[in-house]
């Protein structure tokens, strides 16, 4: 059978994904998939591209990556992480960044998105209109799915894991975050998405005679030092996110 990892949301945190691709190690995974949100945080977004450029892995774009290289309303100039992210990466990174594809099929069997497939700001599984993330509908996963012709559907964005098994058999999976285990945001509305714990995210895939067979991993490392440069970089928000898995 073959073995697939998925990674989402590695938010520049080199220490975290160094964890993660050891354990992959350990495990002879055949194809590593990473959904997006790959440099952008107040950590180490230039050592994160070049490990990510010494594996051999599928990658799309997040919102973030995106983000890093745009420009008008979007350029982000009023964000001092951001200014810090693009002043760290080398031309070789933005460009990298720029020619990441939104979303991708698979051989049929795995459609990746970031977000959902009309938004990479959009999550999929999750509700936040009462400002706390909540299992969205049926209904509402088959309606935002209706244009996704694969049996399994991979996505990140909200950092936090999920298997969700939908009517038709299609298999919803978010491996959750390797690199930022909790984060409050304003879109659409003030909310904080939380793992209660620092660990390391991500999921392993397998199609067995039955179907697929999905675990979802927290892998621990030594987040301190990832704390430690959040601080440095102004951000104590994410220093704290890093090491309680809370806001």
């Amino acid at each position: 059978m073959k073995k697939i990892a998925v990674l989402a949301d590695i938010h520049g945190n080199v220490a975290a994904l160094t964890a993660v691709l050891q354990d992959l190690q350990r495990r002879h995974v055949d194809t590593i998939i990473n959904l997006g949100d790959v440099l952008y945080g107040p950590l180490a977004p230039q050592a994160t591209f070049a490990l990510v450029q010494s594996i051999d892995m599928i990658t799309i774009s997040g919102n973030e990556d995106r983000l890093i290289t745009a420009g008008g309303e979007e350029n982000g100039s009023n964000n001092p992480t951001m200014q810090f992210v693009r002043n760290d990466l080398d031309a070789q990174a933005r460009r990298w960044l720029q020619e990441l594809p939104f979303d991708k099929y698979l051989d049929d069997e795995l459609y990746l998105c970031h977000g959902t497939p009309q938004s990479d700001r959009q999550y999929l599984l999750e509700d936040v209109s009462a400002g706390y993330p909540a299992l969205r509908s049926e209904a509402e996963l088959l309606a935002m799915l209706r244009n996704v012709n694969a049996p399994v559907i991979l996505c990140g964005h909200s950092h936090l894991q999920h298997v969700v098994q939908l009517s038709d058999s299609r298999l919803v999976v978010n491996p959750g975050s390797v690199g930022l285990p909790a984060y409050r945001d304003d879109n659409p509305i003030d909310h904080a998405m939380e793992n209660y714990s620092p660990h390391a995210g991500y999921a392993l895939l397998e199609k067995a005679a039955a179907g697929w067979q999905v675990e979802l991993l927290r892998i621990p490392y030594h987040y301190g030092g990832a704390a430690t440069l959040a601080m440095q970089h102004n951000r104590p928000d994410w220093a704290v996110s890093l090491v309680t898995g809370r806001v």
